[in-house]
Order: structure tokens, then sequence, then C-alpha cells
């Protein structure tokens, strides 16, 4: 069998997030991991826009490919999700996922550029830019107060489609962000980042372009290990 091939950049979090949800669903791909100044020209010729993750599922001419993360993520709990990531008994769940994780998409992670980019260079506006962000940070704190994951008792879609992106905001101003009002959102997220699946999903691999190495990531130990 051929296995779908993955375009994988190692800190990026769209790229992390589309690792961990094949992980979950003890998938098998061949990771291929690539630096952004120096992307492979197959990568490039089955994806023109030259971001990370892309997923090549089947082989010329009847290649499918999908290179937005969250469809990624979708793909691969749709064919195994042992965990119930996606919530399937709840009809509601899902499209409450969706939405939440379109906001981190498309309002959290530009402002969240912008903090990083004045904490980088020192601006003037690393508060204000703080501040953006901090509604969809305390939206998350207010129902990790309630339940220990985002939708609830157990681990979802949603907490692996956010984890990589707390991630980065925890550690723009490590300082305020460990005396900041969030506490249940830190226990989520040292929970997480203590994990077997993290780090497994964070294992660096060599450059496709320099070894051409055939190298599998998936088939984890499930989410207790």
């Amino acid at each position: 069998m051929t296995h779908p091939i993955l375009y994988s950049l190692q800190n990026c979090p769209y790229a992390m997030r589309a690792r961990l949800a094949i992980l979950m669903s003890q998938q098998s791909v061949l990771i291929r991991a690539i630096v952004m100044k120096n992307k492979p020209a197959e990568q490039l010729a089955l994806s023109p826009k030259g971001t990370v993750p892309v997923l090549v599922l089947g082989t010329e001419p009847s290649t499918h490919v999908i290179d937005e993360s969250l469809d990624i993520m979708l793909w691969a709990l749709n064919l195994n999700d042992p965990d119930n990531l996606l919530y399937a008994e709840d009809a509601k769940a899902l499209p409450e996922m969706l939405t939440i994780i379109n906001k981190n998409d498309q309002q959290f992670k530009p402002n969240l550029e912008r903090y990083k980019r004045a904490k980088r260079f020192h601006g003037d506006d690393e508060e204000e830019c703080r501040l953006q962000c901090e509604p969809f940070i305390q939206a998350l704190e207010q129902r990790l107060s309630q339940q220990p994951f985002l939708m609830g008792s157990t681990p979802s879609l949603l907490d692996f489609a956010l984890l990589p992106f707390v991630r980065q905001f925890s550690r723009v101003n490590r300082q305020h962000y460990l005396h900041g009002p969030y506490t249940h959102l830190q226990n989520w997220l040292k929970h997480h980042l203590q994990s077997r699946l993290f780090s497994k999903a964070m294992l660096k691999y060599p450059l496709w372009l320099e070894t051409h190495e055939e190298i599998i990531l998936g088939k984890p130990a499930s989410l207790e290990s």
C-alpha cells in the first residue's frame, strides 16, 4: 500500500495540528520535513501556494491533495477516531468546534502575530497587541473553568486544533502568561505539552531534500499513554 505523503514544518502551528490529528487517528503517512526557504519542487507542483501542511493521497494520475490543516485533521479523524475527538454523539459539537477554530484562524492568529512581532522588535505597542489577543484567550479560560477540556470531560478536535496557537501565545511574554489570569488554561496547556502524544508530534526529522529518507509518522499509543 502506498502511504499518503505529508509535507511538514517542525514548528508551524498548522503543521503541528495536522500531525497531532494523524497520530490521534492512528494513520500512517510518509513525513517529509521541509524549511520554508527551500521548498521541494514536488510540493510546489502539488500545492502552488507553498504553505504547510500538504497531504498527498494516492498516486498519479489520481492524486488528491489536501493543503489546509483543518481539512487534514478532519480527513484523519473521519477515517478513525478512537478517542471520539469529534464528539460524534452530539450533532451540535462539530459545528461549534469549527466556529471556534475559525475564530482562532481568522481573528486570534493575526492578533497573535502582531503580538509576537511587537515583543520581538521591542515595540511600544506590545501591551496593546496582547490585549487584542485577550478576549479569545479569556473565552478559553472560561470554558476550562467549567470542564477539563474545551468541549467537555474528554479531549476534542478543538483542543488539538487550538493547542499549537495557545502554546505560541504562552511563549511570547512568558512572565505575563505565568502570572496572568489563566489558571485553567495553564493547567490545560501543561497537560498537553507534557504528554507523550505531543512529544511524538514534535519529533524532529531530517530534512527530506537533504536525505530523501522515507520516514513514517503514525500509529501511536492512545491518549492515556
